[in-house]
């Protein structure tokens, strides 16, 4: 689909075949430096009392030295790190189809993808990792687990799970095959005329994806279209600029990037495919460096209206550079701005384990806007720079009610439990509910039992005030069962009032220009309480 050339992240992929060599041309104060750190190393490698490896003690120093850095972003990768990191994004690896996080002690299923080895063994989201072939993987870390999971396609991987309300361990065995991670895992017609496309990263085929659903949506009758970027962490460079141009016309600067004595630009190249459909694009604190791309140079064109909350606010450029022995440095190299001249990158300070902005979403949103500078689209409408992507209608997302917060913390330390009884419960039930079923009793009953048999022990008296949260948990988890991510979502639109609003925006508006004036007119409105100022009902 697109003839760009293919990038890591956000950043163009260099080479530099001389990296510490570079130092010996420097001024002497800088020789002094390497003359210090050389005479370290040297004497803690003869001196030290214990006997350290030369090639880890290198290591070390090199890592500690981009950790002194402070940036979150630039990493020394070692050879497997690498690995991972071009497999995460070219959005393809030999494998069984499942996404990993470690709960306890052992590492769990978060995720199934569709059509894949997992998937048709049996493997449920909940079940844990226990052993690998022959090796137990009791606290071992996702990466290990990831390098005994992967490798050749074709070949074979015996893999033993642990099951909530299976007293004995389930072996399967898989043969790896090449997974395809979906960046649009499915798209709705949420009524007779509105497309919805959630776009989950921007890996190698995030284009191809949106085109297929932007063509299918249209040809279902979707005279408006939501894009869905809500928690897509960004990725590729080249796939945020052609998913742009599918909306955007040739010639059009998508993004500029500037570093300490340069600027490079990144410009759409050819004719889009739905140009003129009315078009909103979902962000929310989740969205991220290629997503932010995307939506602000839609916003800054008024090609599209952006609606929820601000976005992460992570404009800053990564360059991967192969170094010696299969390592590579990824290092920030410059700032990603938007074209009207809107730095995308939200400053932040550290605060202990925390990450604090600058200026950050409240409540009260007007005042939380006001306080960014501001900049100019095409048309002359007003948006806001300070960091992120700034929404043109803010509505924050539907909270949980303080009941309900006490139910999550009660299942919060047992997650692996929880999420395991649940799919359990979805695949029993998944032949024996109609696409408009409703919970049952006894459903809830039987789960509130099996999660405490799971050890999950829950007070009934807090259960029933804060039930609300798990139900919708089951409800969804049941639908997607049964009758796959649509019909799930479908009945998720109940509880998300951003998608609700974008909704009911788009009935407003045949063209672009209509979207943005009921757009105006919803932020004119004279808000009815401090806690749904900027259209969030």
């Amino acid at each position: 689909m697109t003839r760009f050339r293919k990038t890591a992240l956000v950043a163009g992929l260099l080479v530099v075949p001389v990296l510490v060599g570079g130092f010996a041309l420097q001024t002497r104060d800088v020789r002094g430096g390497a003359q210090l750190l050389d005479q370290v190393l040297t004497f803690v490698h003869l001196r030290y009392v214990d006997t350290l490896d030369a090639n880890s003690l290198y290591e070390k120093a090199a890592r500690g030295l981009v950790k002194e850095l402070g940036d979150p972003y630039t990493e020394l990768f070692s050879p497997k790190q690498m690995e991972e990191f071009t497999r995460n994004t070219n959005g393809r690896y030999a494998g069984l189809g499942m996404e990993i996080t470690p709960i306890g002690a052992y590492v769990t299923v978060g995720k199934v993808f569709p059509d894949t080895p997992a998937e048709r063994g049996g493997v449920i989201e909940g079940d844990q990792i226990l052993q690998i072939d022959t090796f137990p993987a009791r606290n071992w870390t996702t990466q290990q687990v990831q390098n005994k999971l992967l490798g050749l396609p074709g070949t074979n991987v015996r893999v033993t799970f642990g099951r909530v309300g299976v007293p004995e361990p389930i072996t399967m065995n898989f043969r790896r095959a090449e997974v395809k991670v979906p960046a649009v895992r499915y798209t709705l017609m949420l009524d007779e005329r509105t497309g919805y496309i959630p776009i989950e990263r921007f890996s190698e085929n995030t284009t191809d994806d949106v085109a297929k659903a932007v063509h299918d949506l249209k040809a279902r009758g979707a005279r408006g279209i939501i894009l869905d970027v809500r928690g897509n962490p960004g990725g590729i460079l080249d796939q945020a600029i052609s998913t742009t141009n599918l909306f955007l016309a040739e010639g059009k600067e998508v993004a500029s990037v500037r570093g300490r004595a340069d600027m490079q630009k990144f410009t759409t190249d050819r004719t889009p495919i739905a140009d003129d459909v009315p078009l909103i694009v979902l962000t929310d604190g989740g969205s991220a460096s290629a997503s932010e791309i995307v939506a602000g140079a839609l916003q800054d064109y008024d090609r599209a209206l952006v609606l929820g909350t601000t976005s992460f606010g992570k404009g800053l450029v990564q360059s991967l550079y192969p170094l010696d022995g299969g390592y590579a440095l990824k290092i920030t190299t410059g700032k990603w701005f938007t074209p009207s001249g809107r730095s995308i990158q939200k400053e932040r300070k550290q605060g202990g384990a925390f990450v604090l902005d600058a200026i950050a979403d409240t409540v009260v949103t007007d005042t939380s806007r006001n306080a960014r500078p501001t900049y100019k689209s095409t048309s002359g409408r007003t948006v806001y720079g300070g960091g992120g992507i700034t929404p043109d209608v803010m509505v924050m997302p539907d909270t949980i009610s303080s009941a309900e917060q006490a139910v999550a913390r009660v299942i919060l330390p047992k997650t692996g439990q929880f999420f395991s009884v649940l799919g359990e419960m979805a695949l029993e039930l998944k032949g024996k509910v109609q696409p408009d079923f409703q919970l049952e009793s006894a459903w809830v009953e039987d789960f509130y039992t099996r999660l405490d048999t799971a050890g999950v022990k829950i007070d009934r008296e807090v259960w029933e005030k804060g039930r609300r949260w798990t139900d919708r948990y089951l409800e969804n988890r049941i639908a997607r069962a049964a009758y796959g991510d649509t019909l799930s979502k479908r009945r998720e639109i109940k509880d998300d009032n951003q998608l609700r609003k974008a909704m009911e925006l788009l009935r407003k508006g045949n063209t672009q220009n209509e979207l943005f004036a009921a757009a105006k007119a919803e932020m004119d409105k004279p808000a009815r309480s401090a806690s749904n100022r900027g259209g969030a009902q």
